[in-house]
């Protein structure tokens, strides 16, 4: 476990606020997603439309952090906090995972379908969710894994399966899947490592800003490397669009990685990831209604599913301390 200055437990938000704030946050995954798979179709190069995601970000948080007083300051506390050992050194390649997460995308998606995907990084985000916070990674410390808390973690993966099972087709070869699902299901399985890493990095650089653009570092220069090395074996995709709305993902990407490294240390990792996919279920219905995409199905499980994943979010983030059920009779025990 990571120790947390005292001066930084202080700074937290009440579940009351940090909740609504992690599903609001949830509601942009689901465009980012949708804008980059827009820019990955017309350059024809997966890997090149998530470089230019994380370069646009990259650029972003960097402007931030050198205009503003809170994000210089940050800057400041970088190397010391690396130096001083004030965390693992190894939490500064958070980025990765995100990297890892837009590579599964890009050769997992096509094959295994959105919903297949979304069910296995739903599934081991949830998992590990659990695990973070029973281990005491994140910024907030241990939080015991209660029978309440396991079963909003179930309800939630039930949940977002029935949501988008009307996308699965019905002439699946399931056993064809099992190997290609793992990727995906990893790279969900580390996010909630990469949230607790951000989470805890944030603390000791003393805002966001710092630990989201440390993020951005470590992502882009994997991913460049990736793309260096696709385009001397494959060559070249299409030129960059002119279209400015192309550009959008990487900022939307810097308001997630943001506001989850801050939602952390108040809400713990599992309820920052469980608020986190409400959202983007929620963005999802809203999109695929609002602006359809070809193959978006909207039937009556998907709306069922997504109302079940908000109920599994208040079975697993309400207190529900023991004995709480339990009616006090005035002069018997505590």
């Amino acid at each position: 476990m990571v120790s947390v200055p005292q001066s930084s437990r202080r700074s937290t938000l009440p579940l009351a606020v940090g909740l609504p704030v992690a599903v609001a946050t949830g509601l942009v995954i689901p465009l980012q997603g949708r804008i980059n798979g827009a820019l990955g179709a017309r350059l024809d190069d997966g890997i090149a439309a998530a470089v230019v995601s994380f370069t646009t970000g990259l650029v972003l948080i960097a402007a931030i952090s050198l205009a503003t007083p809170k994000g210089r300051a940050g800057l400041r506390r970088i190397v010391p906090a690396v130096r001083s050992r004030s965390f693992p050194r190894f939490y500064v390649m958070a980025g990765g995972i995100g990297a890892l997460f837009v590579i599964a995308q890009t050769f997992t998606v096509g094959l295994l379908g959105v919903a297949l995907f979304t069910v296995a990084v739903v599934t081991g985000q949830t998992l590990s969710g659990l695990l973070v916070d029973r281990m005491g990674i994140g910024p907030g410390g241990k939080r015991s894994i209660t029978g309440v808390r396991i079963l909003g973690s179930v309800l939630t993966v039930a949940a977002v399966a029935w949501a988008v099972s009307p996308r699965f087709g019905g002439n699946t070869d399931i056993a064809s899947l099992v190997l290609p699902v793992l990727l995906p299901l990893a790279a969900g399985f580390l996010m909630s490592f990469q949230q607790a890493m951000n989470g805890t990095a944030t603390v000791h650089y003393g805002t966001p800003v710092a630990a989201t653009l440390v993020n951005f570092i470590a992502g882009a220069v994997i991913l460049w490397i990736a793309w260096l090395i696709k385009l001397s074996v494959a060559g070249a995709g299409n030129p960059l669009p002119g279209e400015w709305w192309f550009y959008l993902g990487g900022p939307m990407g810097c308001l997630f990685i943001g506001l989850a490294a801050f939602l952390v240390r108040s809400l713990g990792v599992l309820v920052t990831g469980l608020g986190m996919i409400a959202g983007q279920l929620v963005g999802s219905l809203v999109l695929d209604v609002v602006i359809p995409s070809p193959g978006a199905v909207v039937a009556l499980p998907t709306v069922l599913g997504t109302v079940l994943t908000l109920a599994a979010i208040v079975v697993a983030t309400l207190p529900w301390p023991r004995g709480a059920f339990a009616r006090k009779v005035p002069g018997k025990g505590r």
